[in-house]
């Protein structure tokens, strides 16, 4: 009897596989969330850190192929840092923590993000006819 009870209190195989910065325990629900919050923050979808599988036609999640998904690895790595030393979130590894730092803030939805700075916003009147200029001899009254 205790062989079979044993065999009842094994651990389930994990869920997903190659998993080398997320959670081992992670669920499904926060699996869908964390890929959901990538491919919105860099404007992708999963084909760009996941490789496609053609001999069964499938997307392979486990596969380290591409370069992306080692990338994504570190700079989850790195957000954890920043969020811990710089904004004191002591479990920024969690997935429910509220972050300061995340993939978004640097790409705002695009692949890689911008190393220059956006044009200045235009200045208030500048374009319209009499406006953001010195006055002119033919302009004084």
């Amino acid at each position: 009897m205790i062989v079979v009870s044993l065999a009842f209190t094994s651990e389930a195989p994990p869920r997903y596989k190659n998993l080398k910065v997320l959670p081992k325990d992670i669920t499904k629900e926060q699996m869908d969330s964390v890929m959901h919050h990538f491919t919105g923050s860099l404007g992708v979808k999963c084909n760009f850190c996941h490789a496609f599988n053609t001999e069964q036609k499938a997307m392979d999640f486990a596969s380290d192929e591409k370069p992306e998904k080692q990338t994504a690895r570190q700079m989850l790595r790195m957000t954890y840092k920043l969020n811990k030393k710089y904004f004191d979130i002591k479990n920024s590894k969690q997935l429910d923590a509220k972050l300061e730092v995340t993939c978004f803030t640097c790409h705002h939805g695009a692949e890689h993000p911008s190393t220059t700075p956006p044009p200045p916003p235009p200045r208030p009147g500048a374009g319209q006819p009499g406006q953001g200029k010195a006055p002119t001899d033919s302009t004084r009254h």
